[in-house]
């Protein structure tokens, strides 16, 4: 049984059922249930998720790009940096990147006073933490794999003998 393929199914859409992926797959409902079972277990699946278009939803958000330069610290290198940034409930996602920058940190804000706050008084005074740089985000066109924009159904003329 191919679990990539599994594992493709449900990142592109998790409400499919082990039965739909089954007859997807041309498999046995029960292997793909145990398969999914078991990657949920060993930690492949981490958890389920909605995407949802907040914007539409009527929900004001800002959204902060910020690249942090970083004093890797000794026998655990940028980890332990890392590991206090991604442990604030603002920050939505941290990478460790390659480039002028260390970690790039994603934040997710009511507004721009409240990322203002958190970038002025938590993330810039961490020990470790010698620089950022920020960018805001602007307009969301894709993410997750999901276009956020509307786009026109292709219209074809007819065509006649």
């Amino acid at each position: 049984m191919d679990k990539q393929q599994i594992l493709k199914i449900l990142e592109r859409d998790a409400r499919t059922s082990p039965k739909q992926i089954a007859v997807m797959l041309g498999e046995e409902e029960e292997n793909v249930a145990a398969a999914i079972a078991q990657m949920e277990k060993n930690g492949v699946i981490r958890h389920y998720k909605t995407i949802i278009d907040w914007e539409k939803a009527g929900k004001e958000q800002v959204f902060v790009f910020i690249d942090v330069r970083v004093s890797p610290s000794r026998g655990v290198g940028f980890d332990d940096v890392a590991e206090r940034i991604y442990r604030y409930p603002e920050v939505h996602s941290v990478y460790l990147v390659s480039g002028d920058y260390d970690l790039r940190v994603v934040i997710e804000g009511k507004n721009m006073k409240d990322v203002a706050f958190f970038v002025a008084e938590k993330l810039s005074t961490l020990e470790g933490v010698l620089s950022t740089k920020s960018s805001f985000l602007l307009k969301k066109y894709k993410s997750d794999g999901d276009m956020f924009v509307d786009v026109a159904a292709e219209e074809r003329l007819a065509i006649t003998p």
